[in-house]
């Protein structure tokens, strides 16, 4: 094992780094989860969460992954044999239609390329053909970790519009959430899902549900089996500023930080400089003369550029001498698309050198590998950073 000095630089999609701020605040002593102080905490919380997800509304906080939270925006508003609209965008869409499956209900599996995200002509297609209004809901996720694709969530609910169909609207916003402009009551949004350890820059073990007032009216219709995920128990007990079940009582104490830090920089701010550090990855991704996954142009994710390789080269190889020599760990390419994609992530507390050290590692790394780029795509980056 290689020794390193200095710090791990940790450019995987997430989890992401965790400020000094926030472990800091996670690192407070545990207090009674039935005594005022924790009642003042949740309120403040459920308070200054809203506006990361664009919400006036309703928002449920697990002790959970992000898959915890797609089960319970699908056990909260489906019932068994109901059938759901999801499309493939990549690796996580195809794990939530899984769960779909496994839970009981009925997908409609709109095949893709793992290179666009979903298409609002397609939206509007299948829901227009659905005349019985037998679709329930349509499942999207906003930003694909697995590819670099960010769908167009507002031109897929003027397709659900202009179907002028009653299907639910669940977005799954796990790694775009606090990092790519999004808005879950403009946009028509019923369920919003996500976690933690992305763009909120914690680590690992709170999900989300941001809960419209449909999705609330039709709770309680649905009849898939539910305990833990239940939201009426929990609304009810957070109006006290409580929970039904022990709650992650030190990692909210970092969503609060999280909270501050991002209010503090302002999330017009935050979204700004997000889409900044992702043009300067592209320049440089194009200046080495490699491709990019993402396809279309009005797609490119702000939080992650995945790298496409020839069929000559292993990506995986790639990262483990950037890991081995540089103390840098980047995203892998998943199922279908290992060893052909590598993933940097430049989502969460990062900066500009930040991304120069990172997309220099990335360089050196290449050239070790054998991979022919042209070391101007560094540079291709600076100017980016530059410039602004």
């Amino acid at each position: 094992m290689t020794a390193h000095s200095g710090r791990h630089f940790l450019q995987i999609p997430g989890p992401t780094n965790v400020p000094g701020r926030v472990l800091n605040a996670i690192a407070q002593p545990t207090i009674d989860h039935r005594g005022p102080d924790f009642a003042d905490l949740t309120r403040d919380l459920l308070q200054r969460v809203k506006p990361v997800f664009g919400t006036s509304g309703p928002v449920v906080i697990y002790p959970s992954s992000g898959t915890g939270a797609w089960e319970a925006a699908l056990v909260n508003t489906l019932s068994p044999g109901d059938r759901v609209l999801a499309f493939e965008t990549g690796h996580f869409s195809t794990l939530w239609r899984d769960m779909a499956q496994r839970l009981g209900l009925v997908v409609d599996f709109v095949p893709g390329d793992w290179r666009r995200g979903a298409d609002p002509a397609a939206v509007a297609e299948r829901l227009a053909a659905d005349t019985a209004h037998s679709i329930a809901a349509v499942m999207v996720v906003h930003n694909e970790t697995s590819t670099g694709v960010t769908s167009r969530i507002p031109e897929i609910r003027a397709a659900i519009d202009e179907a002028n169909h009653p299907a639910l609207l669940l977005v799954d916003t796990i790694s775009s959430l606090g990092s790519i402009d999004y808005r879950h009551e403009e946009w028509g949004v019923d369920v919003t899902i996500s976690c933690s350890q992305k763009g909120l820059m914690l680590p690992p073990g709170l999900g989300f549900n941001a809960i419209s007032e449909k999705a609330l009216a039709a709770a309680p219709k649905a009849r898939l089996p539910k305990a833990y995920w239940d939201w009426a128990p929990i609304l009810e007990a957070n109006e006290r500023g409580f929970y039904p079940y022990t709650p992650a009582t030190n990692l909210l104490y970092g969503l609060r930080e999280a909270l501050l830090l991002l209010d503090e920089e302002g999330l017009p701010n935050v979204f700004a400089r997000h889409n900044r550090h992702a043009a300067a990855t592209r320049a440089a991704v194009r200046g080495w003369g490699l491709e990019i996954l993402c396809a279309d142009e009005r797609e490119h994710s702000s939080v992650l550029t995945a790298v496409l390789l020839g069929e000559e080269h292993d990506a995986d190889k790639v990262r483990q001498i950037i890991l081995d020599r540089f103390d840098m760990s980047l995203g892998a390419g998943l199922s279908k698309l290992a060893g052909r994609v590598f993933r940097i992530g430049h989502l969460g507390d990062f900066n500009d050198l930040t991304l120069a050290g990172t997309l220099s590692g990335v360089q050196m790394g290449l050239e070790l590998a054998g991979v022919t780029v042209d070391p101007a795509g560094l540079q291709a980056a600076l100017e980016v950073l530059r410039a602004e």
